[in-house]
């Protein structure tokens, strides 16, 4: 087989107009892919450096390959069956701001640039105090996103014309206001200058953005079988589904700078995306995070195999319709319609998409998707929902570190329930989770009942004698 280089295809060279800040599946299987159509079908004629945001990644394998790699798309798209490759030769390069940071800040003095792309977990767009200096890499996301504007404003002596546009596709509520307010946070805690501040506010636009695309990655039982067929010894091919969709918030001028609409794709540029996102962060990712740990714990590994179990896929059924719709205030016939089609996506026979992936920071995903369906049923209906508070219990033993499940969360988190399931009285472990504000954002315990539900739910679920 071949492997992929650029001096061995033709390939049209680009200037760098994208930074963006992850290099996993999502962003390769998604804004990559979106890029590299608009490469295709428009003048946008642009490429994408990624940085690489955790000390350990894929910088340097995406490098042994030139940037290159196929998103394969399988499923069912408006009643047919669909599965197509495409090469994405829209990424070029690949930095590790641990190994050479001012390499790093040296990307922010290329006058292509344009815009900011990022996805680093819902948990990334945080202000850290003790981050204290710009002249050392940064800790968080924000941090280092600062020092890189900062050393963009200094280049080019502040001109507005310099000031980028930044889309975070992070999945928490007005991610691009929330990423601008810690950038402005962090020109204050490092003392910048004031004209800086301004720059960031005048000159740069912090988009606010919902995506939705399910994005299984790298098909690891498939792969050789793949790489035969496609003819390339590609270690970094993506699954994905052919569904997308990306809703903007952003400037006016934004649409003719990015002209993803162009392109025939299913981007969105909006003046308020709530709708969207209300009804797909309920609905689609909601029903996901509610699923993996009631799932997980019934013996099932995938999603298809969940949806198509008919106990775990009625369960679903019946959180998506009978608790989760409910709490929408949107049109019905809408939302049973997207549900329908949420459904069929996690039926889709060509995806592989492991409930131990989605189990990444189950806490935090719960917090955003799942926990506003359950309080507002609770205030819509006046008792506390059966699902919902099902789902929850089946996350408090799956985080149980003596049943074997697929942790993989804030070390602080682990450490929590390691701590915390050493105690065999079930009422005490469900008040200490509840009341634990670092997880949810407030003390649930103090909601009247919720405590007792939820403590009457755990104890079924432990009279089960769980196992991963």
């Amino acid at each position: 087989m071949k492997t992929l280089k650029r001096n061995a295809l033709t390939i049209a060279e680009r200037p760098i107009k994208v930074i963006q800040f992850g290099e996993g599946n999502f962003l390769r299987g998604f804004v990559d892919w979106i890029i590299d159509v608009m490469n295709e079908k428009t003048s946008f004629n642009g490429n994408v450096h990624i940085v690489q945001p955790l000390a350990t990644g894929l910088a340097d394998m995406i490098e042994n390959q030139d940037g290159l790699y196929h998103v394969l798309l399988e499923g069912i798209h408006r009643g047919k069956t669909i599965q197509e490759s495409r090469l994405i030769t829209s990424v070029e390069g690949a930095s590790n701001p641990f190994e050479d940071y001012s390499n790093y800040l040296s990307l922010a003095d290329n006058k292509d640039l344009k815009f900011i792309i990022s996805n680093t977990t819902e948990a990334g767009i945080a202000y850290d105090p003790e981050d204290k200096a710009h002249t050392i890499l940064p800790v968080t996301f924000p941090g280092k996103l600062t020092a890189l504007l900062y050393q963009r404003f200094k280049t080019f002596e502040g001109q507005k014309d310099a000031g980028l546009v930044i889309i975070p596709c992070e999945l928490i509520e007005k991610n691009g206001e929330q990423l601008e307010s810690c950038v402005l946070q962090y020109a204050k805690l490092w003392d910048l200058p004031a004209a800086f501040s301004s720059w960031i506010k005048d000159a740069n636009s912090f988009c606010n953005t919902l995506v939705d695309r399910i994005v299984p990655g790298f098909p690891k039982d498939t792969i050789k079988e793949i790489q035969q067929n496609l003819g390339f010894e590609d270690q970094l091919v993506v699954m994905a589904e052919p569904f997308h969709l990306w809703v903007i918030e952003g400037p006016e001028n934004l649409k003719g700078i990015f002209p993803a609409e162009e392109a025939g794709l299913e981007v969105k540029f909006v003046k308020d995306l709530s709708p969207y996102r209300t009804r797909k962060v309920r609905i689609l990712n909601g029903a996901h995070t509610a699923l993996v740990p009631v799932a997980y714990l019934a013996g099932l590994r995938t999603v298809r195999e969940a949806v198509e179990d008919p106990h775990i896929g009625k369960y679903i059924n019946e959180t998506i319709f009978s608790e989760i719709i409910p709490t929408l205030d949107l049109s019905e016939d809408e939302l049973k319609q997207f549900a329908i089609d949420v459904l069929d996506r996690f039926k889709n026979p060509f995806i592989r998409h492991e409930l131990a992936s989605i189990a990444l920071n189950s806490i935090s995903k719960f917090k955003v998707r799942v926990l506003p369906s359950l309080l507002a049923y609770k205030q819509v209906k006046g008792t506390w929902p059966d699902r919902l508070t099902y789902s929850l219990a089946n996350l408090i033993m799956f985080y149980n570190p003596t049943i074997g499940c697929p942790i993989n969360d804030d070390e602080a988190y682990c450490e929590f329930f390691s701590h915390l399931w050493n105690s065999e009285n079930i009422l005490d472990t469900v008040y200490k989770t509840l009341s634990n504000i670092t997880f949810w954002g407030e003390d649930l315990t103090l909601h009247a009942g919720l405590t007792e539900k939820v403590t009457e739910q755990l104890n079924l679920v432990a009279s089960q004698k769980q196992q991963c």
